[in-house]
């Protein structure tokens, strides 16, 4: 993971100094990454990022899927790779639960999807200590300063592998209130939003890994 803070050409009344927001979203919208990384800008830094691994990108699929079918009934969709927009920061969940129809949250600039709109985000955490960090840490405070109602976190790395559901959001605090944290093998059931009574199990996750 890199961070950085480019400065964009900015076409901005110069008599006016941008704020930081402002440059910071003018260099997102400026960067060109290869394909297999994407950009995120997070506590006022832009993070690039590879997009996953392969165990990463069959975990999330896995939820994804199981959700579709959980959600087949309700207006609500399962997403990957969307753009979750909090003011001038930019997140990218490993899945989003927003509504079926998103332009009902719309980004005036068809960028993403409206952060404080949706009522799940789910991260499948990579290994590394910059990837737990902004999984755990700096995406904990900034999904819960946008008002996300559970935040669901897959984490192969810890220990024998867990799952950690968090809820009741307090953004002003940047964190939430309250939460559960199972290990691989125990089932975990989400109790609100559109996702109600959806149940996280090996199916999702796999077996527990065997301790190192």
């Amino acid at each position: 993971m890199t961070a950085m803070a480019a400065e964009p050409d900015l076409d901005l009344d110069m008599d006016e100094t941008p704020g930081l927001d402002e440059v910071l979203w003018q260099a997102w919208l400026a960067l060109d990454l290869p394909e297999g990384y994407h950009a995120e800008i997070i506590e006022g830094l832009i993070e690039v990022s590879p997009t996953g691994r392969r165990s990463h990108a069959i975990t999330a699929n896995k939820l994804r899927k199981a959700l579709e079918r959980h959600l087949a009934e309700s207006s609500s969709d399962a997403y990957q790779d969307l753009n979750l927009l909090h003011g001038h920061k930019v997140y990218i969940p490993a899945l989003v639960i927003a509504a079926e129809d998103l332009d009902s949250i719309p980004d005036p600039n068809g960028w993403g999807a409206d952060a404080t709109k949706v009522a799940l985000v789910a991260e499948v955490v990579s290994p590394g200590r910059d990837a737990r960090q902004r999984d755990l840490v700096r995406k904990h405070r900034a999904y819960a300063q946008a008002g996300i109602p559970v935040y669901v976190i897959i984490d192969d790395q810890d220990g024998t592998g867990h799952v950690t559901v968090h809820t009741q959001p307090n953004p002003e605090a940047g964190t939430y209130e309250a939460s559960s944290r199972v290990p691989y093998g125990t089932d975990v059931t989400i109790l609100e939003g559109p996702a109600k009574g959806f149940v996280i199990d090996t199916a999702v996750t796999g077996e527990p890994r065997k301790p190192e």
